[in-house]
């Protein structure tokens, strides 16, 4: 992950966050949240792209995940996530920020917004997961074996976590971008690190506040890859039903990794979302 470096620490509950700011200080905020087992490293494009568009684009990885510390008996829990991202908030200074979530960051950012009060301008999610039942047969079988492939040798963990990861993409990954979303899995703390999170995905999470999508009151716009095989595209149609107002905008060509399948087209309706009067 060279040519992608998070430069500032936020020591959170949960272990030491690596985040950075891109754009100009003055610009209108704009948070990135990427989902599992990803990092920020899947906004790289669309991070620089709104910087020069004079946002402040504010990027992070969560706690055991990418540059951010990782560590055994660590929750990384949606839970946990949910107030790290309100803590980091309010260390950054922001009150109301457009947040634009992927994966994972979806319920995270709905969490905190639902939960604990953060404010947001607008918020887009993309491919979130947010509506009960998730969880891929692959994510349930090492969720319910965690122990057992946290034994994998090393080579055979990271065959399995590459190809893991490239099942998200459509139109497949450049080798060098499946070598960076590969990295933090990679060492002896990565690998006890990916089956960590994991086990302690829980789908209560979400259950916790899927009944409150009706009280959403901030513009909300719905983005999803019409070929993602890890969420179907039919759950951003009930999502978009769920939450007041919200539009729903479906990416083509793109599978579930849509910043990286199709950032000028997921770009474009971000754009024009966070431009959008009202």
């Amino acid at each position: 992950m060279e040519t992608w470096r998070l430069h500032r620490t936020y020591d959170s509950p949960s272990g030491t966050v690596r985040w950075d700011r891109l754009g100009p200080q003055d610009g209108e905020p704009v948070v990135l949240m990427h989902g599992t087992p990803f990092s920020s490293y899947v906004w790289q494009e669309i991070a620089h792209a709104l910087a020069a568009r004079h946002h402040q684009v504010f990027v992070w990885d969560m706690p055991g995940y990418g540059a951010s510390e990782k560590f055994d008996g660590q929750d990384v829990s949606l839970a946990a996530q949910g107030e790290v991202f309100s803590g980091l908030l309010e260390h950054w200074g922001l009150s109301g920020p457009s947040v634009i979530a992927h994966d994972f960051g979806g319920c995270v950012s709905l969490r905190a917004h639902l939960l604990h009060k953060a404010e947001y301008r607008r918020l887009a999610l993309v491919d979130p997961v947010a509506l009960a039942p998730w969880g891929s047969p692959f994510f349930r079988l090492v969720g319910e074996n965690t122990e057992v492939f946290e034994q994998l040798p090393p080579p055979l963990h990271r065959a399995l976590v590459r190809e893991y990861i490239a099942s998200a993409s459509h139109k497949g990954l450049r080798p060098d971008t499946a070598d960076a979303l590969l990295s933090p899995w990679s060492d002896e703390t990565g690998q006890a690190a990916f089956y960590r999170q994991i086990a302690q995905a829980d789908q209560r999470f979400t259950d916790e506040i899927q009944g409150l999508y009706p009280e959403i009151t901030v513009p909300v716009t719905v983005c999803w890859g019409e070929q993602d095989t890890w969420i179907p595209v039919a759950r951003a149609h009930e999502l978009a039903t769920l939450i007041p107002g919200a539009r729903l905008r479906l990416i083509p060509g793109a599978g579930h990794l849509v910043p990286l399948d199709a950032p000028a087209l997921l770009l474009a309706e971000l754009l024009a979302f966070l431009t959008t009067t009202g």
